[in-house]
């Protein structure tokens, strides 16, 4: 018999995967940012990540290309163009990606805010993060373009669609990076602040 019943049980396999594949990746890492903590960067392994989060090496490669990656990725891009999507239509592209930002950040628990803090410094102060960030950035890039695109109606790589995209990086990326001069805690006001200044047109 094929009743409409019988379609959540069909599509409870695939939600449970993906549950699954979401608490792998967590774990994963969790643990390497603790193993960071605990004795460097460049003295943690990706067998110590594996081991410490009950897995193989392949598997933790399954979920990350490299060892940086593991500090670069993360569920805010997609949580970001979620809520860049979500606002009305009626606020310009700036002004929308700025609400979009200060939607998730206040939804951030004390824990993430220390963990998105944590990995800023990271990919801010160890070199080899730092380089695999520029692939981080393009791929960022892309997806705000995509993004930004649907919004306006406009093709992805038309050349203002891309300069808009490139814009709202870099003035985060410049709000982020006098890491060793601004008070951490603030990083999501600060971003806040650049998202606004771009917005106003960065009038000096």
């Amino acid at each position: 018999m094929n009743s409409m019943s019988e379609a959540p049980a069909a599509e409870r396999p695939a939600g449970l995967r993906e549950r699954k594949k979401a608490r792998t990746r967590a774990a994963i890492r969790e643990h390497a940012l603790r193993l960071f903590r605990e004795q460097g960067y460049h003295a943690t392994t990706v067998e110590q990540i594996a081991e410490a989060a009950e897995v193989s090496p392949s598997t933790f490669f399954r979920y990350f290309p490299t060892k940086e990656d593991v500090v670069l990725q993360d569920d805010l891009d997609v949580l970001g163009t979620q809520a860049f999507e979500a606002q009305p239509a009626g606020l310009s592209p700036i002004a929308a990606f700025r609400a979009a930002a200060a939607g998730i950040f206040s939804t951030l628990t004390p824990e993430e805010l220390a963990r998105f803090r944590e990995t800023t410094a990271l990919t801010l102060t160890v070199p080899e993060v730092r380089a695999r960030a520029l692939d981080e950035f393009a791929r960022t890039i892309d997806e705000i373009a995509a993004a930004v695109a649907r919004r306006t109606g406009r093709a992805p790589d038309d050349f203002a669609v891309r300069n808009l995209a490139g814009a709202l990086i870099g003035v985060i990326m410049a709000a982020a990076m006098p890491w060793s001069e601004q008070p951490a805690a603030d990083l999501a006001g600060r971003i806040d602040a650049a998202l606004a200044h771009l917005e106003a047109g960065l009038p000096l």
